[in-house]
């Protein structure tokens, strides 16, 4: 028989303590120890034990994962975890799980394959270890966006489906649009800029699409991009300081929020980002070269060097990050903004635990510029008229950035493969579940 009773979320139990509640929820453990039953009961607020005589709940041959809702009353418990448990009145089994299930939801993660995992998505997030990845990932979103909103950005949604790539070249998906071919957005970059000419300030959170064949620990060819593009800046030093301050607010809100969760994947809390250093791509090599007799580089960075310079930025400043800027413009995308008259661009990458999290810079913010760089590399600026008449309209010195939210994710809880930061991961080889 259905229960009449308002549901009461696990969190909440402290205010019922000697009253009758209603719980639903998944059986994550259960135990029989002499003429006790020991139910641990689990909702999207945390876990409670539930105690019952055996012969009372047997009819419902409960197990792991099975859907209930318990009716009980909270009492007082010093020795329970959560200083009080509910005993159990009445059951109803809502839905069972399923009976040679490859995992629980407190089994060991670490023996379960990671292929598995992603097969059983819904079941490993039940996983604390797992799903604490993803709450994770969801407080860096509200951060970003809390503090960008303070900010006087604006958040706008742009298209995903579009006529060309932002950034040229093959690494596009195809899509088949009625008569004619479209391809997955690699980036909101031109979107961003129009939002400056109508906004000044702005910021979208999206999938992008790259398609790239990696098979590293740290790509994807689907992944969530945290962009944002201001205007009336003097130079990429604004985006990078930008950049500090924006990372530290969103820091400090997981060091705050989530400590404990926290604890678990990382020895110290994350650091403060305002005294990141900034060093020039040339001295960059200079450094690599004097260090580690690196004379392999020319014209950007490997993933060795990316672990090296941060190895010296941490020796340096005590964080593992920097800031990289000034690579050479030949190897950055047509709207970067030149550096100097020596064909470096004002362009920069963050560096963060030996991993390029974020690339961002000044970009060309008048028309015959544009074009001038279109036609600089061979390309028709007729190919971009929709794009280029935009910055007819009135567009002011403009920056921007954009940073990976797995490879963040990914950074700050010590994670190995970018996948384990990624709900469904798409890469070259995986399209399901």
């Amino acid at each position: 028989m259905a229960t009449t009773s308002q549901r009461v979320f696990i969190e909440s139990l402290s205010d019922f303590v000697q009253q009758e509640v209603v719980l639903r929820g998944w059986v994550c453990r259960m135990r029989v120890l002499g003429k006790t039953t020991f139910v641990v009961l689990q909702d999207c607020s945390g876990e409670v034990q539930c105690v019952a005589t055996p012969e009372s709940i047997k009819e419902h041959h409960l197990k792991l994962e099975d859907i209930v809702e318990i009716v009980g009353r909270v009492r007082q418990e010093i020795r329970a975890k959560l200083g009080y448990e509910l005993d159990i009145l009445q059951v109803r089994v809502l839905n069972r799980s399923g009976q040679h299930l490859p995992f629980n939801s407190f089994s060991d993660v670490d023996s379960v394959g990671s292929e598995t995992l992603i097969e059983y998505r819904p079941l490993a997030l039940r996983n604390k270890v797992v799903g604490n990845v993803f709450r994770v990932q969801a407080a860096l979103l509200t951060f970003f966006r809390e503090f960008l909103t303070e900010r006087r950005f604006t958040e706008i949604i742009t298209s995903k489906l579009v006529a060309s790539g932002t950034e040229g070249g093959t690494n596009l998906f195809e899509v088949k649009y009625f008569d004619r071919v479209a391809y997955l957005a690699q980036s909101p970059q031109f979107y961003k800029e129009h939002g400056v000419a109508g906004f000044e300030r702005v910021f979208e959170t999206g999938h992008v699409y790259r398609a790239e064949p990696h098979a590293t620990s740290r790509h994807l060819t689907e992944y969530y991009s945290l962009d944002l593009e201001f205007g009336f800046i003097d130079g990429p030093e604004d985006v990078i300081q930008l950049e500090r301050e924006l990372l530290t607010h969103i820091f400090d809100g997981v060091n705050k929020n989530y400590a404990n969760l926290l604890s678990s994947y990382r020895e110290q809390p994350l650091p403060s980002m305002l005294e990141v250093p900034c060093w020039e791509f040339s001295n960059c090599l200079e450094l690599l070269k004097a260090s580690f007799k690196r004379t392999d580089l020319t014209d950007d960075l490997d993933p060795q060097a990316e672990r090296q310079l941060c190895q010296l930025a941490e020796t340096e400043t005590g964080i593992p990050a920097v800031f990289v800027l000034g690579f050479p413009l030949s190897g950055r995308p047509f709207y970067t903004a030149p550096r100097g008259t020596k064909g470096a661009a004002n362009s920069f990458d963050l560096l963060f635990q030996g991993v390029e999290i974020t690339t961002g810079g000044q970009r060309l913010h008048r028309r015959e510029d544009l074009e001038q760089a279109l036609q600089g590399r061979g390309i028709d600026p007729a190919n971009f008229q929709n794009h280029l008449r935009m910055f007819d309209l009135g567009m002011p010195p403009h920056g921007g950035l954009a940073i990976g939210l797995e490879r963040l994710t990914a950074q700050i809880l010590n994670l190995p493969n970018v996948r384990q930061a990624t709900l469904y991961p798409r890469d070259r080889t995986k399209l399901t579940p």
